[in-house]
């Protein structure tokens, strides 16, 4: 039986709240209050006399998390302002990671770029004797580390790619069951991985000198050092990319008849390109910039040596390491020297990874590009 419309009429009728969007700040209250926590936390150590950049961001941090809490717990509810306090931890945390890497990087713009020229580039470092003033100058260039960067990485990555590369291919592959020798291999990469890189140089240079003898320095032994360091990461990461291309393909493809080798080499490699690619890349990244390896096995000279099979041989690392550690007579032009090999080598890593990147757009299939 309805009830009475007295009685109905007598319920308040009025607007419904959704306690989730009952209160709103700002769009941009997380900028304001940003520049707000800012403000306070200089405000706070200029009082204190500890104005400095790292307790800034520090106290600006802490400021900024306890003030936006506090905001949107009186004006919206728990459940947002939990929200916006986690989104602001994993911004600071972000920003925390980003600033020693954006710190390294302009530091070494700002030293270097002054030393990048041409003659820099396409020179020698060599001193000359003025018979006449009896001095002795000195020219830094940096030719002969640029070309034995390019040979001794080109060298330890075609020795790392292929062995990485059908390795993963195996371990994904042909030993989905978890045979001996897939858990041996497993093991023996994983403990690569955690290989100094001095120990990969004095395992090369112990190597070449019982096969040819002492002092038996060159690049090649430098590149088998690195690729100790390369395979690894590239058995490792081209292991992942394999596994992330999904099953149902190469069921479609033995379903049509194709044998396993072609669907690896016709389905798998070209669906995973990209991510291949990525790892080869991590992997190169790793190993340029390597110093121990290359001195121990390749030494450091500062004549030019494009025979990677007979004496020592310079890279742009190791010529920044030993710009720094052993300087010549003027040491400003050394340290200048350092500086601008360390930013030519983050230059040709830059254009390294955009070249890969195009190589993996270029033969990536159709739906992927």
């Amino acid at each position: 039986m309805s009830a009475p419309s007295s009685t109905r009429s007598s319920v308040p009728r009025g607007p419904i709240v959704n306690s989730l969007t009952s209160g709103q700040l700002p769009r941009f209250i997380e900028l304001y209050s940003a520049i707000g926590a800012f403000l306070v936390s200089a405000g706070i150590l200029a009082l204190i006399g500890r104005l400095n950049v790292v307790g800034e961001l520090v106290v600006t941090a802490v400021v900024y998390l306890i003030g936006i809490g506090v905001m949107s717990t009186l004006v919206e509810n728990r459940r947002k302002a939990t929200d916006r306090v986690i989104r602001g931890l994993v911004t600071v945390a972000f920003l925390l990671a980003m600033t020693p890497l954006i710190s390294t990087l302009a530091t070494v713009i700002i030293r270097g770029i002054g030393q990048i020229n041409w003659a820099f580039i396409s020179t020698t470092t060599a001193h000359v004797f003025d018979p006449k003033t009896l001095v002795v100058s000195s020219h830094t260039g940096a030719l002969q580390s640029i070309v034995g960067t390019l040979i001794i990485t080109g060298i330890a990555a075609l020795i790392s790619i292929p062995i990485g590369i059908l390795t993963a291919i195996y371990l994904v592959e042909y030993a989905r069951g978890g045979t001996w020798l897939s858990r041996t291999v497993t093991l023996l990469v994983d403990v690569m991985t955690g290989i100094p890189s001095i120990v990969a140089g004095l395992f090369a240079f112990s190597l070449f000198t019982l096969l040819f003898g002492p002092k038996a320095f060159s690049g090649f032994s430098a590149a088998v050092a690195l690729s100790v360091l390369m395979i690894p990461i590239v058995v490792r990461s081209s292991e992942e990319m394999l596994k992330l291309v999904s099953l149902e393909l190469r069921e479609a493809s033995y379903a049509l008849g194709v044998s396993k080798f072609s669907t690896i080499t016709k389905i798998v490699l070209p669906t995973a390109i990209a991510g291949l690619v990525t790892g080869v890349m991590l992997a190169i990244a790793r190993v340029i910039g390597e110093t121990a390896p290359i001195f121990v096995t390749a030494s450091f000279t500062d004549n030019f040596n494009s025979n990677a099979f007979a004496g020592p041989m310079n890279t742009l690392a190791v010529q920044a390491y030993a710009a720094y550690k052993f300087p010549g007579t003027d040491i400003q032009a050394s340290i200048d020297s350092a500086w601008g090999a360390a930013l030519l080598l983050i230059i040709i890593v830059v254009i390294l990874n955009l070249i890969a990147r195009i190589v993996a757009r270029v033969f990536a299939p159709k739906g992927l590009r």
